[in-house]
Order: structure tokens, then sequence, then C-alpha cells
């Protein structure tokens, strides 16, 4: 019971902290930049978006959400493309409600995914596999980010610029030993000597080879055949998102370019990670809106585009996924009745 009332009061406050950032937005903006904005300008700019622009943001989301579809059917083969936009959508909603959102998600997609008639173990290697390729893509963002940003000059110290170029060769290497080592055997036994070597040298009684093992014994059959969509997936998904935003720039008067507006997206994904506020809400908004004045576009439009993509990537996503898992429970319940009502002779031919 205690910690269940701690959970709550975790969430409360966390989602009232992330109330409070986009609330005192503007405030903060003014703290990091110091450039002056208001409710009014912010407003004023919302006030120029068309219907025909916003319902081309709505169309590229749904876009979105159907691409993330392929990363999980790519991972629990005999999901349906309906039944992962369901997973998808009500997952979301539970992580964008809590602080520590994952747990609750992971818990949810058990439940679902075991009521179409999934095993556990099937479930396992899905929630493994979609959380590793969610994990490595996520890294190799920052990388794209900071690759775009020297490739069209915008990084004019070369001191800098080398210090970039490292940083980003860096992620993409460590990223590609990784996927090297889930599908390989003799990258995976480099990398669990090296992993127990770096162990013992911090004096750590465990070894994270047998980890490793393990984690390549429970995806190995999905890694090895299904990577090539499970990654176009994702390619698509995190394309979908930044076309988002570019869309948003585009209708506040806010787009930078083209490399900054990938550099802004792969900064707002790293933020989404902050598990100080769910998803990173208001933590997000406010890292995008102090790049784009770097990028020296003005406040107001910077503010509101941050809004916006906030929006389309973390707000709308809790209705949708209430309905989602509302129709889910609400389904189920009916074939429920459907099954205690049906004849003791059809369910008996039925189960032959």
């Amino acid at each position: 019971m205690k910690n269940k009332w701690l959970q709550i009061t975790l969430s409360v406050l966390s989602l009232a902290l992330a109330v409070a950032l986009v609330v005192y937005l503007p405030q903060i903006v003014h703290a990091l930049t110091g450039k002056p904005v208001s409710w009014r300008e912010i407003g004023a700019v919302f006030g120029t978006l068309s219907p025909g622009v916003v319902a081309l943001m709505a169309v590229t989301w749904l876009l979105s959400l159907l691409a993330y579809t392929f990363v999980l059917t790519g991972s629990l083969p005999g999901l349906g493309r309906l039944q992962a936009l369901t997973l998808n959508a009500a997952g979301s909603a539970v992580s964008n409600l809590l602080p520590f959102g994952g747990a609750a998600g992971v818990a949810l997609t058990f439940a679902m995914a075991r009521s179409w008639g999934f095993a556990n173990r099937s479930i396992v290697v899905m929630t493994l596999v979609s959380g590793i390729w969610n994990t490595l893509f996520r890294f190799v963002l920052p990388a794209v980010g900071i690759v775009a940003l020297l490739l069209a000059g915008r990084v004019p110290d070369p001191k800098v610029a080398q210090a970039g170029w490292a940083g980003a060769g860096s992620i993409l290497v460590l990223c590609a030993v990784v996927a090297a080592a889930l599908y390989w055997d003799r990258a995976a036994a480099l990398l669990g000597r090296g992993l127990d070597g770096l162990a013992r040298l911090v004096r750590l009684r465990v070894r994270p080879s047998d980890a490793l093992d393990r984690l390549r014994a429970d995806t190995a059959g999905i890694v090895h055949t299904r990577w090539p969509g499970l990654s176009l997936g994702m390619v698509f998904f995190l394309g979908l998102q930044w076309a988002i935003m570019v869309v948003c720039m585009r209708a506040t008067g806010a787009y930078p370019g083209l490399a900054e507006s990938i550099a802004v997206f792969a900064l707002s994904r790293v933020l989404t990670t902050a598990l100080v506020t769910p998803s990173g809400a208001g933590i997000m908004e406010g890292g995008v809106v102090a790049l784009l004045i770097v990028f020296g576009v003005d406040a107001p439009q910077a503010t509101a585009t941050a809004l916006l993509f906030g929006f389309w990537t973390y707000t709308v996503e809790i209705p949708f996924g209430g309905l989602a898992l509302g129709a889910w429970a609400l389904l189920r319940r009916r074939n429920g009745r459907g099954a205690a009502t049906e004849p003791p002779s059809a369910i008996s031919k039925a189960t032959q």
C-alpha cells in the first residue's frame, strides 16, 4: 500500500511539474536565452495555422504510428497491424501519464497480448527486441544530428568540428558493435570478454557476458530473420516524426534549414528520456526552443514550434491511447460474454 501511494504521489508531482514547465515556458525561455516571449505572441503564431496544415500534421502523425507497427509485428510474429497499433497507442498513453511509465506499459502489453492468445515467452521476446531497436536508434540520432550540422558547416570552429566528428563516430561505432554482437557469435564473444574485463576493473561481482548470452538466446530467432523489417520500421517512424517537426517549423515560420531541423529533432528525442517528467514533457519543449533560438529563430516562432511538436508526439497520444485501450477492454468483455453464453456443444466442437 505504501508503494502504491508513493507511486501515485510521484506520478502526480511529475505531471504537475510537466504542466508547470509548459505553463511557465515563456519565462524559462527568457531565462535560458535572454529572449522575451509571451503567450500572446505564441497565440498569434498559432492563429496563423490553416486547417490544411493541421490536417497535414494529423496525417503525418498517423503515418508515423502505422510505421511503428512494423517494429511490433516484426518482433512478435502473428501480431496483426491493428493489434500493433492498439498496443502502441495504449502503451504510449500509459508512458505519457507516468514518470516511470515503462513498467506499467510493459504490464499492459502483456495483458493485451495474452488476451489475443500470445504466449508469455513470445511477449517477452517482443518487449526485448522492440526495446533494443528503440534504444539503438535513439543512440544513433545524436550522431546523425551532429553529422548533419558538420556537413552543413554550422560548426565553424575547427577544434569543435573535430570533436564533433570524433563524438559522432564513437557513437556510431558503439551502436555497430552492439548490433554486431546481437547478430554474430564471434562479435558477441569479443564484446562479452571486453565487458567482463571492464567489470573486473571496477571490481563488480557480475559477469556482463552472461547477461549478453541470455539476451542473445532470447532474441536470436527474431534478430537473425527480421532485422531488416525492424530497422526499416524504426527509420520510417523516426523519419515521419522528423517530418512532423518540419511541418510545425514551416507552419510557424521557424524552419532553420535541413541540417538544423535534424539536429533539433535529434535533441528532442534525447530529451524525451528525461525521467523527471513523463516522456520528458516540458523539458523537451524547453530544449527545442533554446536550440532553435541558437539557430536564429525568433522566440515566439520557436516556442510555438516546440509546443506544436510536443502536442503531436506526446499530448495527443494520451486520448488516442485511451480510446484504443477502451476499445480493447470493451471487445474483450464482449468476447468474454459471448464465450460464457455459448452452448457447451458449440464450445466442445470448436475446441476439437
